[in-house]
């Protein structure tokens, strides 16, 4: 079995957003799946995709604010600033965390641990809707 669909995300502030919900709604034949696994390709340069915990939103708070001090907007030196200046940092925290994932799937459902959840960084402060291209390939149930 071989699914590929596009789905696009919502528009996000600035931050990591637990987006986990969003994209298996995307993927409606991803239950037919007995065991396989679920590759994740986001098609920007200034957003990102991890795993992590799903649980406290402190979690994602405390992300953005450790990129942020990590990779500070507005740093002198730096040529690539035509979008604004939170295009380069974004980039750099895009490629830090990268923009695949590869997600083991069990039972028609992702087999995620307890408390872990696919997260978006949204590393712009105007990024915009975001697209994701899922592929999916497994043994049917």
């Amino acid at each position: 079995m071989w699914q590929q669909t596009l789905i696009t995300l919502r528009a996000r502030p600035r931050g990591f957003h637990l987006v986990t919900d969003e994209l298996l709604a995307g993927l409606p034949e991803f239950k037919a799946c007995r065991v396989g696994l679920l590759h994740l390709w986001l098609q920007h340069t200034s957003a990102s995709l991890t795993i992590n915990e799903n649980a406290d939103p402190a979690v994602r708070r405390d992300f953005e604010r450790f990129f942020n001090r990590l990779i500070p907007q507005g740093t002198a030196g730096y040529e690539h600033n035509d979008e604004g200046l939170d295009d380069l940092p974004a980039h750099f925290k895009a490629s830090l965390l990268g923009c695949q994932l590869s997600l083991p799937i069990m039972a028609g459902r992702l087999a995620l641990g307890s408390w872990q959840g696919v997260y978006l960084g949204e590393h712009r402060d105007h990024g915009g809707a975001r697209k994701v291209l899922a592929t999916v390939h497994g043994e049917e149930a």
